[in-house]
């Protein structure tokens, strides 16, 4: 039987850019879950359900559990670049695959599944999840979570580029800006906008003023 196997992408808040220069996320780290949990719904990790926390594996595990550490707020498929974005309060995603056999995986109805890349596994699916306790990273100016929204603060990380900070300035690193409206189009942004930030959503630009 296939196992399913989890991506964490990493808290560090990596969706903001500055005057329009892309930045690249870190690479998730990839872990293996037991094979098919049973007893919590019918699809792993679906829509309030609950995860573990761990560095090296998150298993299903009931949200009134001791062992509970975050519920999964949505649930998308495919890869998380071409589908929906997370709420904007996601503490982190976790990237849900498949891995395959030598004979080749299979999907939930029995049918088979294609290794696109070679890598062994087959992604399934992504889950935004929500930690149960604080701190909550992907709260505004929690300085993580993997969206980057009004009340969040960058400092500048070289190259044009910007990284999501704490406000409170207990982060590795001293905010510099502050995101304090979000629009549709950089004309839109008060005249105290010292720098843009893309946000991503319906209003994919963030007016920054200096701290």
């Amino acid at each position: 039987m296939a196992a399913v196997v989890l991506a964490v992408a990493a808290l560090s808040g990596c969706q903001a850019w500055s005057g329009g220069v892309g930045e690249e996320p870190d690479e998730p780290v990839t872990t293996s879950a037991p094979t098919r949990p049973t007893g919590y719904g019918t699809v792993f990790l679906g829509v309030d359900e609950c995860s573990s926390f761990g560095t090296t594996s998150f298993t299903e595990v009931p949200c009134a559990g001791e062992r509970a550490a975050a519920r999964v707020v949505a649930r998308h498929d495919g890869r998380v670049g071409q589908g929906p974005l997370c709420p904007p309060t996601t503490d982190f995603v976790l990237h849900i695959s498949e891995s395959t056999d030598e004979q080749g995986g299979h999907d939930e109805d029995g049918g088979a599944v294609e290794d696109e890349d070679g890598d062994g596994s087959v992604p399934q699916g992504y889950a935004c999840m929500r930690k149960l306790q604080p701190p909550h990273p992907g709260d505004p100016g929690g300085g993580g979570g993997p969206r980057t929204i009004v009340g969040d603060c960058v400092y500048g990380a070289g190259r044009g580029e910007v990284r999501e900070t704490a406000c409170d300035g207990n982060g590795r690193h001293d905010p510099e800006y502050e995101v304090t409206t979000a629009v549709d189009a950089k004309a839109r942004c008060p005249a105290a906008t010292d720098l843009y930030v893309r946000l991503g959503g319906s209003r994919p630009v963030g007016c920054a003023v200096p701290l």
